[in-house]
């Protein structure tokens, strides 16, 4: 008898306890539902790694002010420049999920996590993947008043004179970087490569004639291209560019060196699905708007939203190619 009652007694407790995690569950369940449904409800900080007024930083505030819109909330931008960008990568990966901190990143985030060994972050597993926004190419520069009218032209003089001409880019181990270096070793050219850590010294060293050619992103291209300060001699898109104005492709010179930037939006690891998907909407959205599609393809970018796993795709195939590049360039990794 006793056995019987404790055996019921067991059951009957066990039942309670079991009853009650399932309540707790569901209400666990509907709390996280109910806090999804409210965001936002406080202005959205938006990360970038590089500091106002370049290329990267205008896309970043035409999406800041167009989610602002869609959102209701103020989406503020946060430059936080250094270290190829890596000081707001870095802080992203490290804040919370919440929806209130992303990241407007480039592609130096996949240059990077090929060129770096010890980042502060893992550059695939350490974020969610929200969406591209645009893409668009490497291009080529040479001053519009210097000597060097044409990539060919270029490719002939540094072919008659080895060691004596030079390229820029925004830092050792940039997009800009490893692009040029592998399309001035697939030229079989012997040239200067010249870091700066972004701004506008680059520019200045061209316009000077301290250094023959520039190599960075079309967006920031297009401004001093359109202003006359610049030659667009070579673009690393498979045809060129064709906008308000027209940049040869590299590879008419240099066969294979095709090479896609891009810009987009990421944010902490394990955001909630229900606000990760209602970002990649919005995002999707604002860059199919034709206002906002004109104005990317006046920067020289092409609109191109994607889902989230399409993105992080994109961005370890990415991780590989430069990867490649370093290896055969022999860079060192730092």
């Amino acid at each position: 008898m006793k056995a019987t009652f404790y055996l019921v007694s067991f059951y009957s407790l066990f039942k309670k306890i079991s009853i009650t995690l399932v309540l707790f569950s569901s209400f666990i369940a509907h709390q996280a539902f109910a806090s999804d449904e409210a965001w936002p409800n406080k202005p959205i900080k938006m990360l970038i790694g590089f500091a106002p007024g370049g290329g990267s930083d205008l896309v970043a505030r035409l999406m800041a002010k167009e989610l602002s819109d869609r959102l209701g909330q103020n989406v503020v931008v946060d430059n936080r420049p250094g270290a190829g960008g890596n000081i707001a990568s870095e802080v992203a990966a490290k804040s919370a999920p919440d929806g209130y901190t992303i990241l407007f990143i480039s592609s130096a985030h996949s240059s990077s996590g090929a060129m770096k060994k010890d980042l502060p972050f893992k550059p695939i597993d350490d974020f969610t993947w929200l969406s591209v926004v645009a893409t668009y190419p490497l291009v080529v520069l040479s001053s519009s008043t210097g000597e060097i009218k044409s990539f060919e032209d270029f490719i002939a003089k540094a072919k008659a004179n080895p060691g004596k001409y030079s390229f820029s880019s925004s830092g050792v181990g940039t997009a800009m970087h490893l692009v040029g270096q592998w399309m001035m070793s697939e030229a079989g050219l012997d040239v200067i490569h010249v870091p700066f850590k972004g701004g506008t010294a680059p520019i200045t060293e061209l316009m000077a004639g301290r250094v023959d050619l520039m190599v960075d992103t079309m967006p920031l291209g297009a401004g001093i291209i359109k202003d006359g300060r610049a030659r667009g001699i070579g673009a690393t898109a498979p045809k060129g560019v064709v906008s308000a104005f027209s940049v040869p492709a590299v590879a008419n010179s240099v066969p294979g060196v095709e090479f896609q930037s891009w810009l987009g939006i990421a944010a902490p690891p394990n955001m909630p699905p229900a606000i990760r998907d209602r970002l990649n909407k919005e995002i999707n959205y604002i860059v199919s708007k034709p206002d906002v599609k004109q104005r990317l393809i006046d920067l020289g970018t092409k609109p191109n939203g994607t889902t989230s796993e399409e993105f992080k795709t994109l961005v370890t195939n990415d991780i590989v190619f430069f990867k490649k590049i370093i290896a055969k360039e022999k860079i060192v990794q730092n």
